[in-house]
């Protein structure tokens, strides 16, 4: 794997000596503790279920809305990253957990985020009575639910296709599953999973508007954020709101990827396969950490964390260890076990709520509401190739030259941070204006806001692809469309399949915010499954809610199975890299 200068052992005398760089260290690590003790005093504030708490559209009060806003959306990113490496890595090294896991994350990726919040929402609020800890649960629970499919996939999919060679590296210094892991399937991985981690925390800012803006039952709960401030300078038709709440956005996703994501893009670059000096990228912020002496401190005790890490948990004691096949038998009955509670448990819960929507609701709905579930798959397929055929070529484009992928990825992060809802007014105005039909013109809202999915993994599949391949590519003179026939599509293919799939599932999530248009206390309602969810959150019908996110659970389950799970496969037999 790679290696570059600013990877290399800091060179200075032994002590604490620190210099004018290391106080702006300080500064920024005093700021950011102080934000999140102002943050957690703020969501364990006094709250009793059906009280008010005051939103302003004041843009004097949009710095403290940005902060309670990025603080719910790194905790959910914090426990995406825990559900990833843990729950990813059993489907993709257990071919019996993966029967269930890979379905299990289908589901839950097309179950509508009004969905989780009117299960959810009266579970966390009893769960802390008297506590706005309720709410910000639910509301960090929603938006965990909108970024963790994404990387999950993304892990799944970068463990099943690490390269042979690697593997069998692996095997020579008998490395334990444990140190496999951590020194060479996580640093293998690392490079997709950052650039699925910038698009989960973009995607979190495309749902934020309906997790802090919850109305759930006739009852409407508003958080103090971003998403709340959206909702109401929305529905108050404010202008000059929404144009402060775009410049906050835009200063927010800017500081965050100048602080975050470029470092750690850079830093990924030393986990690629291969040496190329020209795709290595520097930032000014990661130049600075290099400078400070108390990154140095830090650095080294993460190296003895990793060192602990990578060291079997239990070394092996050959008196001690039991035979092959025993280990073998208990490790089957261990997922025996699992998968089977597990399927107790959703058999039980399937039973259970089509025995309820079976007596609230009557068989002629049903059918109605699968024919709407067929107009939206109609209308997401059509959406996914339509991106599918912009978005390719661009992120090829993009990820083969790490210069211009450097400029274009905080523009990137904005385009797909951006809330579908402040693109609602220009949408209905066209609509009213020249009597547009709005299932027609509504549609593009759909995909507008995980497009980016494509993007993004093309980017990654691109910027992975050994420098021998272009060389070999070059010298056998491929051009045109056999340049993209031979080496990008087999190369971005496994990427690809993992966009496309998570762009899908969003979609389909997206349709219950997408089909609804709301603007001046006017809404206008596209025929589809997503709008008929939300007419039914609304009003509090929870027998034809379960019916609704069960058809479109049932519609998501069987596309993927037949089309995302085959082209899977095809990704892993042809065109696996390496």
């Amino acid at each position: 794997m790679s290696n570059n200068s600013y990877y290399a052992k800091p060179q200075g005398k032994s002590g604490l000596l620190l210099n004018q760089w290391d106080l702006i260290i300080l500064v920024l690590f005093f700021g950011l503790l102080a934000a999140l003790v102002w943050g957690a005093q703020q969501m364990s504030a006094p709250y009793q279920l059906g009280s008010h708490i005051p939103i302003s559209l004041d843009p004097s009060m949009l710095p403290r809305y940005a902060i309670s806003t990025v603080i719910r959306m790194a905790i959910a990113l914090l426990f995406s990253l825990l559900f990833t490496f843990t729950v990813a890595t059993l489907a993709a090294k257990s071919p019996r957990a993966e029967r269930f896991i890979i379905p299990f994350i289908d589901i839950m990726q097309s179950v509508p985020i009004l969905g989780f919040l009117s299960i959810t929402i009266l579970a966390f609020i009893y769960l802390f009575p008297g506590s706005q800890l309720g709410p910000e649960c639910a509301a960090i629970f929603a938006i965990f639910t909108s970024q963790v499919w994404n990387m999950a996939l993304s892990f799944y999919q970068s463990l099943r296709t690490v390269p042979k060679e690697l593997n069998e590296a692996a095997a020579m210094f008998h490395l334990s599953p444990w140190q496999r892991f951590w020194r060479l399937e996580v640093p293998f991985a690392t490079p997709s999973l950052i650039w699925n981690m910038m698009m989960s925390l973009s995607a979190g800012w495309f749902f934020v508007v309906a997790s802090e803006a919850i109305s759930v039952n006739n009852q409407n709960i508003t958080l103090p954020g971003i998403g709340s401030y959206i909702y109401l300078a929305t529905a108050q038709s404010d202008y000059k709101a929404i144009g402060y709440v775009i410049l906050t956005m835009f200063i927010v996703i800017t500081i965050y990827d100048q602080l975050l994501f470029r470092p750690l893009v850079a830093w990924s670059e030393k986990f690629k396969l291969e040496s190329n000096p020209d795709t290595y990228t520097e930032t000014w912020f990661l130049n600075l950490l290099q400078r400070a002496q108390l990154t140095h401190y830090f650095l080294a005790m993460l190296k003895r964390l990793r060192e602990l890490m990578t060291t079997p948990l239990f070394p092996k004691r050959q008196h001690r260890e039991l035979p092959p096949r025993v280990r073998q038998a208990l490790s089957w009955t261990a997922i025996t076990f699992w998968n089977s509670a597990l399927l107790i448990a959703i058999l039980a819960s399937c039973f259970t709520l089509g025995r309820y929507i079976y007596t609230e609701v009557t068989f002629s709905e049903v059918l109605h509401v699968f024919w709407l579930g067929m107009i939206t798959a109609l209308k997401v397929g059509i959406l996914i190739i339509i991106s599918s055929i912009i978005w390719v070529p661009i992120g090829v484009w993009i990820g083969l030259k790490p210069r211009v992928a450097s400029i274009i990825q905080p523009i990137a992060q904005f385009c797909a941070a951006f809330p579908a809802n402040l693109v609602y007014p220009v949408i209905y105005m066209l609509i009213v204006k020249y009597q547009l039909n709005v299932n027609v013109w509504s549609a593009p809202l759909i995909i507008l806001g995980t497009q980016w999915y494509i993007l993004f993994n093309v980017i990654a599949g691109a910027s992975s692809l050994p420098q021998e391949l272009h060389l070999v590519a070059q010298n056998y003179g491929l051009r045109g469309w056999l340049w993209w026939r031979k080496l990008i599509l087999p190369g971005i293919f496994p990427f690809y399949v993992t966009g496309a799939m998570t762009a899908a599932g969003g979609s389909w999530n997206a349709t219950v915010v997408a089909e609804v248009v709301n603007w001046g206390g006017k809404t206008l309602h596209a025929v589809g499954l997503g709008s008929y969810i939300t007419e039914q959150t609304m009003t509090g019908d929870f027998a034809r809610i379960g019916l609704g996110i069960a058809v479109m659970s049932l519609y998501v389950i069987v596309i993927n199975r037949f089309v995302w799970h085959k082209l899977y496969e095809i990704a892993e037999e042809r065109y696996h890299i390496g």
